[in-house]
């Protein structure tokens, strides 16, 4: 299926590693050029690189900070001069959840992943809507739905208000905005947890990760590049029909309906 991609121009933050660096992936393979943008101005420039070399698209390195309004605002500036524009926003960057944030990391997680996506928002949406078309993509997580994690949940469940609200105001202008919740994703990050449970545990690491993948449909871990996917049709003009609504990606769990 072509997704009509080739030509748009995109911001990934949170982009170095991870999902969101296979979402740069994904959107690069299909034409876009893309700014992946990292706290870590050498990660995020040897990511860059690697990635533009592998897909022979346009990929540039930003480092920014999404937590900083004038980080966001300089990084914005950066990312328009070097692409001409931005025609896809997908926010990502966030501190790595290793099992139960802390409750008293309520106000940073806060500050990151969500007043931060709205910073990037503000800094990208103008020029989308003047345009008459763009995507918004917000990545959260499937702590939206579940117990265990009050700021874990906290943080999901503000995104996607943030999205559905932000759906409702800029659809009218052509600007489609949506939330992907993963769940349980075979990241370097997600495995290096694992091993990290299974080591203070006793246990090893493959049998946590049964119990991980037994709570899923698929009864597996939902890998990188899956995730990525569905981003890359949410970004895509066929993805129109799509708007407000969260888009859950953890392998389908067992037990819940939701509707």
């Amino acid at each position: 299926m072509d997704l009509q991609l080739s030509g748009r121009r995109a911001v990934i933050t949170g982009g170095s590693r991870g999902i969101g660096f296979a979402i740069g992936r994904a959107l690069a393979a299909e034409g876009v050029s893309v700014a992946l943008v990292a706290r870590s101005a050498d990660q995020v420039a040897e990511q860059a690189a690697l990635l533009g070399s592998e897909t022979g698209a346009e990929v540039i390195g930003v480092a920014a900070d999404t937590g900083d309004d004038a980080s966001v605002r300089a990084m914005a500036a950066t990312v328009r001069d070097r692409l001409g524009g931005v025609d896809i926003l997908v926010n990502n960057a966030a501190a790595m959840n290793p099992g139960a944030i802390p409750e008293d990391a309520l106000e940073a997680e806060i500050n990151v992943k969500v007043r931060g996506y709205l910073r990037c928002v503000r800094a990208f949406a103008p020029e989308m809507t003047e345009r008459g078309w763009g995507r918004i993509v917000n990545i959260g997580g499937l702590g939206a739905r579940m117990t265990g994690s009050v700021t874990g949940s906290v943080r999901n469940v503000a995104v996607t208000a943030m999205t559905k609200n932000l759906a409702d105001e800029l659809g009218p202008s052509g600007v489609n905005v949506n939330s992907v919740h993963p769940g349980a994703t075979r990241t370097s990050t997600f495995v290096a947890n694992l091993e990290r449970r299974a080591a203070a545990s006793g246990r090893s690491t493959q049998e946590l990760e049964r119990e991980w993948a037994a709570a899923a449909s698929i009864e597996r871990l939902v890998e990188p590049s899956e995730v990525a996917a569905v981003v890359a049709f949410l970004a895509s003009p066929l993805s129109v029909a799509i708007n407000g609504d969260p888009v859950n990606v953890g392998g389908g769990l067992k037990g819940s309906i939701y509707y």
